[in-house]
């Protein structure tokens, strides 16, 4: 089975990336900072979307018969309630 990179392993290697192309002069403090915005926005949603997976797996091998509409929904809910809402 191929291990899947989790959001914070893709933020500390994307954000040494960029921190990488500032130290050489590639990108500007700003450009950095934008950047690190941008990719920490991506790592959350992606964190978002593992997490809903996970419980959306766990509801389908636990309830036969369960919808897939109904599985996803499962999950939406359980990461709303757990880590606050659609918009985190």
């Amino acid at each position: 089975m191929e291990k899947k990179q989790t959001a914070l392993d893709l933020y500390v290697e994307q954000s040494q990336i960029l921190q990488d192309k500032f130290d050489v002069g590639l990108i500007s403090f700003l450009e950095l900072c934008h950047q690190k915005v941008i990719l920490l926005d991506q790592a959350k949603q992606m964190e978002k979307e593992q997490i809903e997976m996970a419980c959306n797996q766990q509801e389908f091998e636990d309830i036969d018969g369960l919808g897939i509409c109904e599985t996803i929904s499962k999950g939406q809910q359980y990461y709303n309630e757990t880590y606050g809402g659609k918009d985190e």
